[in-house]
């Protein structure tokens, strides 16, 4: 079984893994599944993403420290590590550059932060990337789990890799875009993960003392509007496509996607991937996202908008 499209659902995993299975005795590919477990910091319950991972995980998964694989010397949480970390990280986990790498997200959450590793993998030029959707649907149909502390892996050769820049928009780019949006051009369109109420300044951001509010000329996507409210599986291709359609957004112009830390922004990339709605060279990922924008731009500049009260 090849898995020959990014979106996979859970019995065609099951299938790539009966044949191309993780184990460390071979030198061909494999199929490793990669969970991407995260929770906001605020997380009412307290979870972190290995606590999760502990409790039930995929057959011979890898975790995947979202808080530990990234530029630890940038203020902002998840910008993207440099080619040399992420290429030790991969290293660390066994995981090989011709591996066929399966991410998902905890069962809890269903699709949150899977797309963010899944593009990350991407981004460092890793070839064979699928996205799973979703381990809860993985569970409730009885699929195998394990629980317990990851396994070790022998540490493998992994080169380091170039970073796809075509798919990265750093704030310099993402302002001058901005500013062509206030003067009414229409080359580009940004599209803000975050919730309705963040988005339009009425709810506080999750971070202290950071402004809520959105970008001139974004348009508001909230990633939990993309899942389906039941099995938090990506909407199908149909009704992501109705969706997009009816927040205005012109499957003909490039897309900048944003969120608060660079995270759920990869939500809507996926989703738009699935639809088939934009070209695949016209989506990047504001790798700071809010949390760099609204630290370094100001109600007063006119970047940042909050809707009237």
């Amino acid at each position: 079984m090849s898995l020959n499209r990014y979106v996979v659902t859970p019995e065609e995993v099951l299938q790539a893994l009966a044949k191309k299975p993780p184990t460390a005795f071979t030198s061909s590919p494999r199929t490793i599944p990669l969970c991407a477990a995260w929770f906001m910091p605020n997380d009412p319950e307290g979870r972190t993403g290995l606590s999760v991972f502990k409790q039930k995980h995929m057959p011979s998964a890898r975790f995947f420290d979202l808080d530990a694989v990234k530029d630890n010397g940038s203020p902002y949480p998840h910008m993207l590590p440099s080619p040399e970390d992420f290429a030790k990280a991969m290293s660390d986990l066994g995981i090989r550059q011709d591996d066929e790498v399966v991410v998902y997200d905890t069962a809890e959450l269903g699709i949150f932060s899977a797309p963010r590793v899944g593009w990350m993998l991407k981004a460092f030029s890793h070839q064979k990337v699928h996205l799973l959707n979703n381990f809860k649907l993985w569970v409730e149909e009885g699929y195998p789990t394990e629980s317990g502390d990851q396994e070790r892996f022998d540490p493998v050769d992994y080169p380091v890799p170039q970073v796809e820049k075509s798919l990265v928009a750093d704030f310099e780019e993402v302002k001058l875009k901005v500013l062509d949006l206030k003067q009414g051009r229409k080359d580009i369109q940004i599209l803000d993960a975050r919730s309705a109420g963040r988005w339009s300044g009425a709810d506080p951001e999750p971070r202290p003392g950071l402004s809520s509010g959105h970008m001139p000329g974004s348009i508001s996507v909230p990633f939990n509007e993309l899942l389906d409210p039941v099995s938090k599986t990506l909407l199908s291709g149909n009704k992501l496509r109705e969706l997009f359609q009816s927040k205005g957004v012109a499957p003909d112009r490039p897309v900048i996607s944003s969120c608060g830390t660079g995270v759920t922004a990869v939500v809507i990339d996926a989703a738009l991937s699935e639809a088939g709605y934009v070209q695949p060279n016209h989506k990047k990922i504001y790798d700071g996202s809010w949390t760099e924008w609204a630290q370094r731009t100001n109600v007063e500049d006119g970047l940042i908008v909050k809707a009237e009260r």
